[in-house]
């Protein structure tokens, strides 16, 4: 049974930190771009950051770039995002995303979500 399971969301003041992680299973994360995403209220869901897990390559969004950084235990089958000097316009729910391309089909999974709240 595939899997994401996104973790570590919770109520944190303005300038905190959180880290939230992202577990597979019943998949390898191996040739996935694994990557998180948000939807605040009333909001559409935006990209933020991503990790390839062929070469470890990442992608910031210009929101959280310099802020967040993203990183991968990939023998775990686990993504990690760290994120500091939180702002309230951070509050959301949290998501977890594996993508991989074979040929024509496009593997996607998505995780439940996690809720981010900052408090000002």
């Amino acid at each position: 049974d595939v899997q994401l399971q996104a973790s570590g969301g919770g109520l944190v003041q303005a300038g905190g930190s959180l880290t939230l992680s992202c577990v597979g299973s019943g998949f390898p994360f191996d040739d996935y771009v694994i990557g998180w995403f948000r939807q605040a209220p009333g909001k559409e869901r935006e990209g933020i950051s991503c990790i390839y897990s062929s070469d470890g390559s990442t992608y910031y969004a210009d929101s959280v770039q310099g802020r967040f950084s993203i990183s991968g235990d990939f023998a775990k089958n686990t993504v990690y995002l760290q994120m500091n000097s939180l702002k309230p316009e951070d509050t959301a729910v949290y998501y977890c995303n594996a993508q991989r391309r074979d040929g024509v089909l496009i593997r996607d999974y998505w995780g439940q979500g996690t809720l981010v709240t900052v408090s000002s």
